[in-house]
């Protein structure tokens, strides 16, 4: 027997109609440069979200095609996030910081119809793009950048197209909840990125998912600035987030200079705001200078919060680094940390190391540990295993896949291809990534760890380490070292701050003094960039 429920789809449309009916006289604010930002209600980008689906028919963009964006976290980029799976085609939004040849070999795969371009990046990707054959349209979005625009007949005008339409007056429908939204890829760290097809399903619970109290408590009285690219995994669902909830949205646009960041968010009184902790270790050294106590939540992600840097937050704005766990496959999220009643009696630095912790899992997402030998770990807090995530907001495969690949199990889980412990009350530490774990004469030295033990002396700005071939352990961890402005260090004073912190094997012989941490096109250690350059 069924229930006698409606059969309603969740879809986007639904998320559509209820920030227009409702939260139209809330703002989206862009910043276009240093003294220029616009403004607009969520009235007037519905609007235009009409607009731009009458140009996507205009345009004649078939059903299902994939439109392609690379843009900036800017109001037209929102309007995209809406228009395109709202009327029915699927947004794929691409990484222009990522090689050349993946960024062909993204466009070739997912075949692109149409191809949305901020002017800034124009210099960036119109060399890559201009020879894709499968892009029948580029059109151009005037984000006040002087960059040159090519002659070439593909290349159109955003806002003139939006000027020459009738916005569509039809509701927008999705009748199957199941019906493809969005596209994001891998970073390819491995080999080839990998495409992830979201459902209209997928991207509406894990909206709702974010609402939640236990996870981001994303609200209507939020003031929400989502730093982490919206080309990045949907900004990790904050601009969804924001709509479904009617909250004011603020986007950095193009410019995302520490200094500018930190003031976007005092002048605009940001409650909310994500990125990567190599985005909060740069605006650090401003937060004295700048009124943050409208924040309530800052989520760090992407890697683990060194308690320094959490620390220095705390001690400036009175709030911790909130860490938070997932990847491209996982829409994000799929854990975030809180403290609950059993850390009750913790000491304020034992329950600041919680919060920087990845956390439980979210409602509807399950998580398991699984060891070498392919049985499931205890949660027991110590004892590692690979971590595998479950759920309907967790890819069952990888666009172009007939089947489930090797990164999915035989019962249907994601291997994350992460290592972790799991505490008794469901709490996810990561250990390192499988790739990225140094054994050393037979046993595992956690990367992670030993980057964070480093960065907890003052002296240290960043750190990263690898495992490199040795003749006699097996491998050894070498650690490269971004010191400090003014400071004095040397590779004694690392090793000697690292007593007591780490095992004395733990100890790495090499340490090698750089003035930056490569970084990947989503801000994370390019733990594959510091291997070239150390067999080089």
């Amino acid at each position: 027997m069924h229930g006698l429920m409606q059969e309603r789809a969740l879809a986007l449309p639904l998320v559509l109609r209820r920030v227009e009916r409702y939260f139209g006289h809330k703002r989206v604010v862009t910043r276009r440069a240093a003294d220029d930002e616009t403004v607009a209600t969520w009235a007037e980008v519905c609007e235009r979200t009409r607009r731009l689906a009458a140009v996507l028919d205009h345009l004649q963009v078939p059903d299902q095609a994939r439109v392609g964006t690379f843009a900036w976290n800017s109001q037209r980029h929102v309007e995209l996030y809406l228009a395109v799976p709202c009327a029915g085609r699927i947004l794929h939004t691409v990484n222009h910081r990522l090689y050349r040849e993946q960024i062909g070999y993204i466009l070739e795969d997912a075949a692109d119809d149409v191809i949305f371009i901020d002017r800034s990046l124009l210099p960036v990707v119109w060399p890559v793009i201009s020879g894709y054959a499968g892009m029948r349209y580029a059109i151009v979005m005037d984000d006040g950048a002087d960059a040159p625009i090519p002659d070439d007949p593909r290349i159109l005008d955003y806002e003139t197209l939006l000027a020459e339409v009738t916005p569509l007056d039809r509701e927008f429908s999705i009748p199957d909840e199941n019906t493809a939204a969005a596209l994001c890829y891998t970073s390819g760290t491995t080999g080839n990125p990998k495409g992830v097809l979201y459902s209209h399903r997928s991207v509406v619970l894990h909206a709702v998912l974010l609402l939640a109290v236990d996870s981001f408590g994303i609200n209507e009285r939020d003031v929400i600035m989502p730093v982490v690219p919206m080309f990045h995994v949907n900004a990790w669902g904050l601009p969804y987030a924001a709509i479904l909830s009617g909250a004011d949205l603020v986007l950095p646009g193009p410019m995302t200079d520490p200094a500018g960041l930190i003031s976007l968010m005092e002048r605009y009184r940001v409650t909310f705001s994500g990125a990567v902790a190599t985005v909060w270790r740069g605006m650090r050294p401003y937060l004295t200078q700048h009124d943050l106590s409208s924040v309530r939540m800052i989520i760090s992600g992407g890697g683990a919060v060194d308690d320094a840097l959490s620390r220095a937050y705390q001690e400036a704005i009175g709030l911790p680094l909130t860490n938070a766990w997932g990847m491209t496959e996982t829409s994000p999220v799929v854990t975030t940390s809180r403290l609950a009643t059993v850390h009750d009696d913790l000491d304020p630095d034992t329950k600041r190391a919680v919060i920087g912790s990845p956390g439980p899992a979210i409602p509807l997402t399950e998580v398991r540990l699984v060891g070498d030998d392919g049985k499931e770990v205890p949660w027991d807090g110590t004892t590692p295993g690979e971590l595998q995530a479950m759920g309907p907001t967790i890819a069952a495969r990888y666009f172009g896949e007939t089947e489930p690949g090797p990164a999915f199990t035989e019962d249907g889980w994601l291997r994350t291809g992460d290592v972790a412990t799991i505490d008794p009350h469901g709490y996810v530490r990561i250990v390192d990534r499988t790739k990225d774990l140094v054994k050393s004469g037979g046993e595992w030295i956690s990367s992670v760890e030993l980057e964070n033990a480093i960065m907890a002396d003052a002296r240290v700005a960043e750190a990263a380490v690898i495992g490199v071939p040795d003749e006699r352990w097996g491998e050894r961890p070498v650690a490269y070292v971004v010191p400090k402005d003014g400071a004095e260090l040397d590779a004694d004073d690392v090793r000697k701050h690292l007593e007591g912190h780490v095992a004395r094997w733990w100890i790495p012989e090499q340490v090698v003094f750089v003035s930056e941490i490569p970084k990947t096109a989503t801000g994370k250690f390019s733990k594959r960039q510091l291997r070239q350059l150390h067999e080089h």
